[in-house]
């Protein structure tokens, strides 16, 4: 990648505000969040970026909790990189602690 990098970013950001039940019952998934962040960032699509980047961050954790996590690609389709390391990640534990899949707590 020898191409010049460009400053050109967008910024979508989506806050939960009510909790993960809300989102569980009404649209019958607790992954909300995830699902309206790959939408909003499928909208700024094709506008120069040379790649893609998608941070979680979670309020009201314990101290020596790790509470941010990102990933990043610059792969020739970053958005679809990062929400298949995203899913690859999320079904994987699922797979390892299948009784724990509709436990909002975990």
């Amino acid at each position: 990648m020898s191409d010049h990098l460009k400053h050109e970013c967008g910024i979508a950001m989506v806050r939960l505000l009510k909790p993960l039940e809300y989102y569980q019952k009404k649209y019958g998934t607790s992954f909300y969040g995830i699902q309206k962040m790959y939408l909003l960032l499928e909208k700024q699509h094709n506008r120069g970026q040379d790649g893609a980047g998608f941070a979680s961050i979670k309020m009201d954790v314990k101290p020596g909790t790790r509470y941010i996590s990102r990933v990043r690609s610059n792969k020739t389709q970053p958005i679809q990189d990062i929400f298949k390391q995203i899913n690859n990640r999320i079904n994987g534990l699922i797979q390892e602690n299948p009784d724990k899949k509709n436990d909002l707590d975990w």
